[in-house]
């Protein structure tokens, strides 16, 4: 049932990137539990929150943080999304709790990370990119900085960074004894999506000017463009014989003012070529034309259109869990295929104290008292 199978991670509630990595974990097989506010209440549309099994368990009261501690005794990690030094002060912090269970891999989610002059400040994945560098990149020349929803710092540098790192330090606990901290920072980690943009840089071939590159819209070749309908068609004809079969398709071969295809001072006029172009034909007829070919080109589907695909809906991209239309857990694998995405519904307070070996009088006493939901 996953390649995580046999994993247990418990998650302290928080929203966006903790819980993104909570949902990526459980997709590939660990069992994640999910403590919660005895108050809080389940959203059952939430695609983070799919595939976790639910505690509700008030931190502010000695015997609730006394139930997480005997949670995570038993549990190979822990995720947390609170600001540096919130889990110490509920008397959950890594040193408490790698004291109960070495093996511990204790995973840490923040914007700034643990240290730093910023570490303590509020912010969100705006703020994060921003100061990374990569928000500066993302535009079109001569406008402002356009963020990419919240894509950037909060779920590719963050929960899926914490996510690997997670893997990773449960990799090294299984092979040395040994657990530890991960410090996951959406700064450091939309730094590291960078990467190949930085060794652009190195070699004199990106520009700090936005909008200008070859990858951030300033290339005829590499864009969106709009159709005679109103939608959107996406090129991403970079190399030599797939920009060829583009002006082949496209009946451009005939025009000698494409053959500059590098030359970024025709970038511009080349471009203005292009939206003439496609604004001759409605999206469908562009894609009958150049769809599946090498031309390195896709329509621009919305939300409602992109499940049903033809490719997509070939490859299950999509699938229906709890009634709710959401992405189906990526990447596949040949020998340990997990089982699809099953919507959180329903408190499992008592059944997780029994499995801890509380005897009934006990779950009753926490439950009663409002401690356990």
């Amino acid at each position: 049932m996953g390649p995580l199978a046999g994993i247990r991670i418990v998650e302290l509630a928080g929203i966006g990137p903790a819980p993104f990595a909570g949902m990526m974990l459980a997709d590939h097989g660990a069992e994640v539990i999910r403590v919660d506010r005895p108050g809080a209440r389940i959203d059952a549309q939430d695609p983070l929150l799919r595939s976790r099994t639910l505690v509700g368990v008030d931190l502010k009261s000695a015997d609730g943080v006394a139930v997480v501690r005997d949670l995570v005794r038993s549990a190979d990690g822990l995720i947390e999304g609170f600001r540096p030094g919130v889990t110490e002060r509920l008397g959950l912090g890594p040193d408490v709790l790698l004291a109960d269970n070495p093996r511990l891999v204790y995973g840490r989610m923040t914007g700034w990370g643990q240290t730093g002059p910023y570490a303590a400040a509020a912010g969100h994945d705006i703020n994060y990119i921003a100061l990374a560098g990569a928000l500066h990149a993302f535009g079109r020349a001569g406008e402002k900085p356009t963020p990419p929803i919240n894509l950037v710092g909060d779920f590719g540098g963050g929960g899926m960074m914490l996510a690997f790192g997670m893997v990773a330090a449960l990799l090294h606990a299984a092979r040395t004894g040994q657990g530890q901290v991960i410090d996951a920072a959406m700064t450091d980690g939309a730094a590291v999506l960078m990467s190949m943009i930085w060794g652009f840089r190195a070699n004199g071939i990106w520009s700090d000017e936005r909008g200008t590159n070859l990858l951030d819209t300033g290339a005829h070749f590499y864009d969106t463009y709009a159709t005679a309908d109103g939608n959107w068609i996406a090129l991403g004809s970079i190399e030599p014989q797939f920009y060829a079969e583009l002006r082949r398709l496209t009946g451009l071969d005939a025009d000698p003012d494409f053959d500059a295809q590098m030359d970024r001072a025709a970038w511009g006029p080349l471009k203005a070529k292009l939206t003439a172009l496609f604004l001759t034909r409605p999206r469908a007829e562009w894609c009958a034309l150049m769809e599946a070919t090498d031309v390195c080109f896709a329509p621009v589907l919305s939300m409602a259109e992109a499940p049903d695909h033809p490719h997509n809906a070939a490859r299950g991209t999509f699938v229906t869990a709890g009634g709710v239309v959401q992405p189906a857990p990526a990447p596949r694998y040949s020998a340990t295929t997990a089982a699809g995405p099953v919507m959180t519904t329903a408190w499992s307070g008592a059944t997780v104290l029994a499995g801890l070996g509380y005897d009934a009088e006990r779950v009753a006493a926490l439950t009663g008292a409002g401690t356990v939901r």
